[in-house]
């Protein structure tokens, strides 16, 4: 995708080290990091350098490279995969990335490790892009269908960031979207502001404002009052881990969406590579670790001041405490279907085994 009409992925390496778009800083400051070491990789994923799922997984594979550059010992590679497997809890990317990187280099004698790992890392990197690239193209066609019918701008719901942010490029949730609008498809984006990183407003809306999508940013609460009155034609949401019978794992406040969705008729989609089901889970409440991040990302905001500056203000009492989970589930029953890059299923056991 463009950043002032230039390309760039959100993740590339160097003669020597690995790039990455520092998503921390955005929108207000557009700021490349560079990582040096293994650490690095794990510091990234950890404080949301950067994020999604699939980003993290390819992150992860690189984070495996930089440790074989530096030690490609058998205790140099098992160490390297546990402290990158600990980074976040959540994605099952992660770990996807880092045990792809590991059963690839392990039966390798050490001397042929630096090469294979930074080979293997950018393959994972160009199979996401081209993953996402066919997930645009299947959700693309949902698209296209609802304006047909209607004949009139497709109003999309989105939560959170799903982006080419979220990915090496294209992104999931979005891929669709973009998708359409470069094939001439009138639409229009409702981005839920994603409290409490504020993922949507600040990430989502940029990228779509980059690419030249007509946007509105929204509150959290308001995607209900739009499905009642007959303003939202669909939801597209991505995702960071769905079980085997097709229950979704999503940045918090995405089960509350399918909720209001489900109760008004509006087709609720999740979009997903393959890799980010997890085939060993059933239950998706009961068995999917939910993330708990610290209490400063719900008590306290950052934003542009009137000087130019970006500064961080509390807005919650002293005192009081907050609770932060970063992920709910939500049930297969209240999902259309999941847009992966091999076509679009059921969120249900049956139909998902094609996608084994």
């Amino acid at each position: 995708m463009k950043i002032n009409g230039k390309p760039y992925r959100t993740i590339w390496p160097t003669a020597d080290a690995v790039e990455i778009i520092d998503q921390t800083r955005l929108p207000h400051v557009f700021a490349t990091l560079r990582l040096n070491t293994m650490r690095d990789a794990e510091r990234a994923i950890r404080d949301m350098q950067v994020r999604g799922a699939p980003l993290i997984g390819v992150t992860a594979a690189y984070g495996v490279a930089l440790a074989m550059r530096d030690d490609a010992s058998d205790a140099a590679l098992a160490d390297a995969c546990s402290v990158l497997l600990a980074a976040r809890p959540t994605a099952v990317n992660l770990r996807w990335g880092v045990e792809k990187m590991r059963a690839l280099l392990a039966p390798l004698p050490e001397r042929e490790r630096i090469a294979a790992a930074w080979k293997e890392a950018a393959r994972i990197a160009d199979e996401d892009v081209a993953i996402n690239a066919a997930i645009g193209k299947h959700g693309g066609e949902i698209i296209r269908t609802i304006h047909q019918k209607k004949n009139t701008a497709v109003n999309i719901l989105t939560h959170c960031n799903a982006g080419w942010l979220a990915t090496v490029d294209w992104g999931t949730a979005l891929a669709p979207i973009y998708t359409a609008f470069d094939a001439g498809i009138p639409l229009h984006v409702w981005v839920d502001e994603t409290r409490p990183r504020n993922q949507g407003a600040s990430l989502t809306a940029w990228e779509l404002g980059q690419h030249g999508v007509s946007h509105t940013v929204i509150v959290d609460n308001a995607g209900g009052h739009l499905m009642q009155h007959g303003r939202v034609d669909m939801a597209i949401v991505g995702c960071d881990r769905v079980t085997a019978r097709g229950d979704v794992c999503n940045k918090i406040g995405t089960y509350l969406k399918a909720l209001a969705a489900h109760d008004n008729g509006v087709p609720f989609y999740v979009a997903l590579p393959t890799p980010t089901i997890d085939w060993t889970l059933q239950d998706g409440v009961k068995e999917i670790p939910i993330e708990e991040r610290a209490q400063e990302e719900v008590t306290h905001i950052a934003g542009l001041c009137d000087d130019g500056q970006v500064r961080t203000v509390q807005v919650t009492p002293q005192g009081s405490r907050a609770a932060n989970y970063g992920f709910d589930v939500t049930p297969a029953r209240l999902v259309t279907g999941l847009i992966t890059e091999r076509g679009v299923v059921k969120a249900d056991a049956g139909a998902m085994e094609v996608l084994r």
